[in-house]
Parts: structure tokens; sequence; C-alpha cells
């Protein structure tokens, strides 16, 4: 897999909702700040999106789709000067309208999903996210389409199975936005999506992904993005925001992370497979990476795990 779908394949949403909502007219929302991602995109109609912080509001209209990381209150408003009602408010007629208004030009009908994502994979891609993506483009939202129409269809008309196909296609929004965000050349901050769109630093990220146990060094990786070594050091870190290798063992600690949760290998499999030559050497690496050991994170998910059987065993 390419570098953001290996990452994206270690995301494990902890919890996230999705479905529709509808801004009647003449109405202004107001959220609080949030934790998560955001990722909804207008269906038909048009409001405006206003992110505490940023100077300007941003005009959304039909097809378009944003994206909010962890952040500031925002507003989402059919006209900026009304007074913004608290969201708790008006939460449940925003959803029950659905079907009443969803298809009245009048008023803005939104799908999409709220993904609370957690663990270092999440940090390396929320740390890359501007305070706001705007997909507007019409090559965009040709793109989006049919996700986005398929959505509206079950939040329109609910049938058995509508919850999980929603659910699915939230997601499937979430990773559409970005994949169209990291293709989009307009953007000239730092951070690792944007590393992808660079030719020379998405060579070596590719090679870190997609053999991690090799005997990387900063030479290896150099030669492979076609710089010389000081040169794609320093584009390295001017971009990602840390050293190769440090990437690299990041990366590594990452997969070690997900399989110690997911699978059964043993501790001296994992690193073995990561390129360390013991035990110890994978240890004192993951405890400075992680926080704590691979066997006391082992036994974390253990205890978890355990827990979970219990509770799901015990009578109401």
């Amino acid at each position: 897999m390419d570098p953001l779908s290996q990452l994206l394949s270690l995301l494990k949403p902890e919890s996230y909702v999705s479905g529709g909502v509808v801004l009647n007219p003449q109405r202004a929302v107001q959220w609080p700040s949030h934790d998560g991602v955001k990722c909804y995109a207008v269906v038909s109609g048009a409001c405006w999106l206003s992110v505490e912080g940023l100077a300007e509001p941003v005009r959304l209209t039909a097809g378009d789709c944003y994206l909010l990381p962890p952040g500031p209150p925002f507003q989402l408003a059919t006209d900026l000067s009304l007074q913004p009602i608290d969201f708790q408010a008006v939460r449940t007629e925003m959803v029950s309208d659905i079907a009443a208004k969803a298809d009245e030009k009048s008023a803005c009908f939104l799908v999409g999903g709220h993904f609370l994502l957690a663990g270092r994979p999440a940090q390396m891609l929320l740390r890359s996210l501007p305070p706001v993506v705007h997909i507007q483009k019409s090559s965009d939202r040709a793109a989006m389409y049919w996700a986005l129409e398929r959505m509206a269809e079950e939040v329109r008309d609910p049938q058995p199975g509508s919850g999980l196909i929603v659910q699915q296609l939230a997601f499937m929004l979430l990773i559409q936005a970005l994949r169209l965000h990291v293709n989009d050349r307009s953007e000239t901050k730092s951070g690792w999506l944007i590393a992808l769109k660079d030719k020379q630093l998405s060579v070596a990220i590719a090679c870190m992904h997609d053999n991690p146990g090799h005997n990387w060094t900063l030479e290896k990786l150099a030669k492979q993005a076609g710089m010389s070594r000081s040169a794609f050091a320093k584009h390295f870190k001017e971009t990602v925001g840390t050293a190769p290798i440090e990437y690299l063992t990041q990366w590594k600690m990452m997969l070690a992370c997900d399989r110690l949760q997911n699978s059964e290998d043993s501790i001296l499999r994992i690193s073995t497979s990561l390129g360390y030559e013991s035990v110890s050497a994978f240890g004192k690496a993951f405890k400075r990476v992680i926080g704590c050991s691979p066997g006391r994170l082992s036994n974390k998910i253990t205890d978890r795990q355990n827990l979970s059987r219990q509770s799901s065993t015990t009578p109401l």
C-alpha cells in the first residue's frame, strides 16, 4: 500500500457519529471545541462555515466538503448576521428534519461523520492538517460524488443495514477528502501529508513504510530520493518535522503497537521483523518512543480485553 493507505490502516476510530443534518433557513448554529475529526459534505443548499480564530468564513455550496481537525468552536450559518444557537438546543431538530426538509432548496442538507481518532498514527495525520480543509474544485467534487449521493440516499430513506452503510461511507468520505487534500498542489505548508506530495521525500517514506525491517541509513534513503545526504536530511526535517531515522523509528513503533494489539505475534517475532538484533534493543527504542515497555502495553491490552469480556457477561 501507499504511505497514506498504510497510515490510515493503523487508525482505529474509538468512536464516531455519522449521518446527516439539516440547517434550516435563517439559522446559525454554534458547535463547541471538539476532539477528533469532523468531515461533512453539502448535498444541497449552501451555508457559511466560521471557525474561531480564522479571519474569514468559508462559503460551502452543494458538492463542497469540509474537514476540521480537533480544534476550536465553529459555526454553520445560512446568514452570518444571525445570532448563533447552541448546537445542543437544536440537535434533535436538525436530525429529525431530514426527511421533511432535505430536498428543500432553502435548507442546507449535509452528510458526514465525526471521528474520534487516537494514538500516534492519528497524531501524525492530524498535525499535518490546516484548521480547515475545504474541498471545492469541480474535479474534486466529481471524485466525491458517488459516496456523497449514496450516503444522502441512505440518510433520506433508511433501509435495513443503513446505519452500517452510512458509517462506512462517512469513513470513505474522510479518506477521499484526505487524498484530495494531499493532491492539492496549492498547499505550501510543511507536514507529513505535504511530504507525500514531494516526489523525492515520498519515495524515501515509501521505502521506510514498505520495508521497515531493512537496515536503512541516511545515505541509503538519500540515494533512494536522488539527493545528497545533507540536502535530504535538511529537506526531510524541514518538511516532516523530524529527522529521517527518527521518523523510521516512530513508524516501526506504530507498527509494533498495532501488532501487539491486533495479533498474537511474540515480542521476539515483532522485534526481529522490524530489524532489531535483540528484544532488549527493541524494548529500549519502544519505551523511548511509546513511553512504556512492549510487555506492559501488551498486559494493558489483555487487561482491557478481560474487563470487556467480564462486562459483556454481567446482567443488566
